[in-house]
């Protein structure tokens, strides 16, 4: 029997989207424009948290 599985990863954040993409923005300063391989994946880590706490745009009736 195959269960169907969410590939989606879910972030809980107790940081607002603002504190969250603060963090992206000094990541990059310390990065000089370049990031290495860990600091790709913080990015990446940083930019999904972002997502999930983003505001999200009313969609047109």
């Amino acid at each position: 029997m195959l269960h169907n599985m969410s590939t989606t990863v879910e972030f809980v954040s107790d940081r607002s989207a603002d504190e969250v993409n603060e963090e992206i923005r000094a990541l990059w300063r310390r990065a000089g424009g370049t990031l290495s391989v860990e600091q790709r994946e913080e990015y990446q880590r940083l930019v999904m948290e972002w997502a999930a706490v983003a505001p999200q745009p009313a969609k047109a009736a």
